[in-house]
This record gives structure tokens, sequence and C-alpha cells, in this order.
């Protein structure tokens, strides 16, 4: 489990493709603080297993099923990564759960300054979409975000300061493609009440809903 809070932004060392799958090797300094074989970092929102580590890198591999899902797949020689280690027992909770099994894929429509903030606004498919709502929690690239407005194809966070700093947000262009992980939340609900044998796919977990189903 992770939170959310990027620790560093690393950089892509190396990348060592086969057909479908990858090993990746990446630059850091802070994340390699007490590091061991078979621990995980979250990289852009995606949790992968350290295989190997020395000086100032570490590589991990990136599955078939990992590649076709993340942005992973488009990473180059040079490019900064979100980086987080796991989540402690004891340690503070300062963003949200994050699993790093990312739900798919949203692309940059947009940015767009506001006084000491940028906003920046995402489309994605429906699939992700059922899943977000105002003011829940949402992971871009593993950083996370308080959602400010969601509609049927785009939504919208605020990035402060800090979090321009401490990412790679605001370093990316118009058109790139980001790592989503919706709250956990919706989707433990919507598996409880068998959402996806009941419900289109475009409809989503409202007050009716609830309400139907004894909850509310």
């Amino acid at each position: 489990m992770f939170t959310g809070l990027v620790e560093e932004i690393g950089i892509v060392e190396s990348i060592s493709k086969s057909t479908k799958s990858a090993r990746i090797a990446i630059k850091a300094s802070t994340v390699l603080e007490g590091v061991k074989l078979g621990d995980s970092i979250c990289t852009n929102g995606v949790c992968l297993t350290v295989t190997s580590f020395g000086g100032n890198k570490f590589t991990v591999d990136a599955m078939a099923e990992t590649m076709r899902r993340s942005n992973l797949s488009n990473f180059q020689i040079g490019e900064e990564v979100n980086l987080e280690r796991a989540l402690r027992v004891g340690d503070r909770l300062g963003g949200h759960i994050v699993t790093g099994h990312i739900d798919g894929m949203g692309t940059i429509s947009s940015y767009e300054k506001e006084d000491n903030a940028v906003w920046i606004t995402i489309s994605a498919s429906k699939e992700i979409l059922k899943y977000i709502v105002q003011k829940g929690s949402i992971a871009i690239d593993g950083v996370s975000l308080t959602v400010a407005y969601v509609d049927d194809n785009v939504f919208k966070v605020s990035i402060i300061p800090h979090t321009k700093d401490m990412t790679t947000l605001l370093r990316k262009k118009v058109g790139a493609v980001v790592n989503l992980e919706c709250d956990v939340l919706g989707k433990y609900v919507e598996k409880f009440l068998g959402g996806k044998e009941q419900a289109p796919v475009d409809k989503g977990i409202d007050f009716n809903f609830l309400s139907e189903h004894g909850f509310a």
C-alpha cells in the first residue's frame, strides 16, 4: 500500500524490452534508503518490485499486463518518474490509500493557471470516470489528489506549488498519457452490490441506486 505522497522524482536510466515486457533501471536516492530485494516502489503509480539495486539506481521488471495498462510502455531514457516507497505500519496516511494497481490511463487535455494553483483537466473512459466523484480522491501517476470537478468525459484537479515542485505532473505536455487509480472503496461497493451485473457500464452509483439496494 502507498499514500500517493511522492517522495522523489527519479530518472529512467535504461530500458530493456522483450516482446511484451521490460526491465527498467531508475536513478534515485531517497527511495533507496533501507531498500531490500523484493521491496515495492510505486513508480508513476504502478507498484513494482525491486529486483536489484546498487549505487544510485534500482531495477524492476514490468510484465506484459503492466505494460498494456500503464504509461510504462511509453517510457524513454531520461524520463522523470514519481517514486514512493510502500507505506509502513505507523506511518501517517497523509494522502489516501493507493494500491499501485492502476485502473487505466487518461490524457491531459489542458492546463489553466488560477492564482497560485494550476488546474489540470484529464479525459478518461467512462469505465474509469464512473468511479470518480467530486471531492473524492484519485491517484494520477501515483500522486494523491482531490477531484474538484467531474462529468461524463473529463475530471479536474488543482495543483498547488508544493505538488508542482515534488512531482512530474506539471512537467508534462498537453496530450500526455497518465496512469489513473480510482479510490478502491467505490470498486468494492460495486462488487458487493453486484453492480457490474445489475447496472449498465455507464451507470454510476448514486443515492437512488443505494436506496434501491437498502443502503440509504
